[in-house]
């Protein structure tokens, strides 16, 4: 597929086949990763890839604290489609406060990566937020100390195909 498809095509999916992701497909993806721009190329990304038990008990704790804290009704829904996915990547930030800002904006340009080569290879994603809520507990349950959860994209083959979202035109973008 050439990159202005991929663009054009992705989507934000919420409903994912049970069909498992080969690890050649997943490397294929975090290989892209490792091409990413980033901010006086520090690379201050880390992934983790979860399958199965473990990602699923990342749901759950999703689903408990949402539970506990009387969260937001599309974060249950975030977390059934995190179990419903069959990968599950969580983005970590690696590196020192000073550079914060720099690293965020970098580290979003490699979840573009990850989405738009997913797209690329005939598998479906959603960019989930709502782990950020959840850090200390997944972070505990991974055994992760020092680094700061970012975001999660879960992977799969696609049950759906969105219609594509309202998109602000060219003239409102531009100042």
């Amino acid at each position: 597929m050439e990159l202005q498809k991929a663009i054009e095509e992705r989507r934000s999916i919420r409903k994912f086949k049970s069909d498992e992701v080969s690890y050649d497909l997943i490397e294929k993806i975090l290989n892209n990763v490792v091409l990413a721009p980033s901010a006086k190329n520090r690379q201050p990304w880390r992934i983790v890839i979860l399958q199965g038990e473990k990602k699923d008990r990342v749901s759950d704790i999703m689903l408990d604290w949402r539970e506990k804290n009387n969260g937001k009704m599309s974060m249950k829904v975030t977390a059934e489609v995190m179990k419903q996915a069959p990968v599950l990547l969580l983005v970590y930030k690696d590196g020192e406060e000073e550079d914060k800002d720099h690293d965020m904006i970098s580290i979003g340009g490699a979840i573009e990566h990850i989405c738009l080569t997913a797209t690329d290879l005939g598998l479906g994603s959603l960019w989930i937020g709502y782990v950020s809520y959840i850090q200390k507990e997944i972070n505990k349950y991974l055994n992760i100390n020092n680094l700061e959860l970012v975001s999660a994209i879960s992977i799969g083959y696609s049950d759906e195909y969105p219609n594509k979202r309202p998109r602000k035109e060219l003239k409102d973008i531009l100042l």
